[in-house]
């Protein structure tokens, strides 16, 4: 949610690229996606049973969290700061409510929509700063106050504990390869007053090695096995509020 990011996605073809290409059917991402899809809905079946939430998805990009959650939420709101993301969002078919926030000031107000509610950040915490990390978290904590009103599922998607690890000095300095350990992203939330209740890894393998039959099938081994999350370079914290 930085300006580079408003200005990057204010680009149609840019939009279009991350959509299409990045997401492509078999990609490494798209792989991940569907991974993450089926945990989702199984944990939102699990936390809500037959009470459906409202879902707040803070930047929302192109609506994939949105349209994993299809049919399972009384009603969905995308935030982000790009209008065109949002638009091809609700283009390739995710079905919510639509509202551009500013990439900076004061920390957008969640839509009054009642609870329990699920809020959700994909691929969020390693493409922004500190403060605008903290923003995104002020707003979760806002669209939860309290321990009653729901969950908050994060992204990692650069664990420092993960094989990605071993190229960080190799891009030192480089933005793009930003990462963070699950000690950073656990102090980030509690900040905010939130716990980490379950953490759940989904590849073991960076993109680059995602073509390579031999290793997709040693990540599917490896991600059976207890704690394998741990090491996993793809990382879903799924936390609940529990101070001020």
């Amino acid at each position: 949610m930085t300006t580079d990011y408003t200005k990057v996605f204010q680009d149609t073809d840019a939009v279009e690229k991350y959509e299409t290409i990045t997401y492509a059917p078999d990609s490494y991402a798209s792989q991940i996606n569907e991974r993450q899809q089926d945990y989702l809905r199984t944990l939102v079946r699990r936390e809500f049973g037959e009470l459906a939430p409202v879902q707040h998805d803070f930047a929302c990009g192109t609506g994939r969290a949105i349209r994993t959650l299809h049919g399972l939420v009384r009603e969905a709101h995308g935030y982000d700061t790009s209008a065109e993301m949002m638009a091809k969002a609700a283009e390739v078919g995710s079905r919510a409510n639509w509202h551009q926030v500013a990439p900076d000031g004061p920390v957008p107000h969640p839509v009054p929509a009642g609870f329990p509610a699920i809020v959700t950040m994909f691929r969020l915490l390693l493409n922004v700063d500190e403060t605008v990390r903290d923003r995104a978290l002020a707003f979760a904590a806002k669209a939860l106050p309290t321990a009653d009103s729901g969950v908050l599922v994060v992204e990692n998607h650069g664990n420092a504990g993960s094989v990605r690890h071993l190229r960080a000095r190799r891009h030192q300095g480089e933005r793009w390869f930003a990462e963070l350990s699950h000690e950073q992203v656990a102090t980030l939330l509690d900040r905010h007053g939130f716990v980490i209740i379950e953490r759940r890894g989904f590849s073991m393998i960076t993109p680059s090695l995602h073509g390579n039959p031999v290793a997709r099938a040693a990540d599917a081994a490896v991600r059976r096995l207890p704690g394998s999350d741990a090491y996993a370079v793809n990382v879903l914290y799924t936390a609940r509020r529990v101070h001020a």
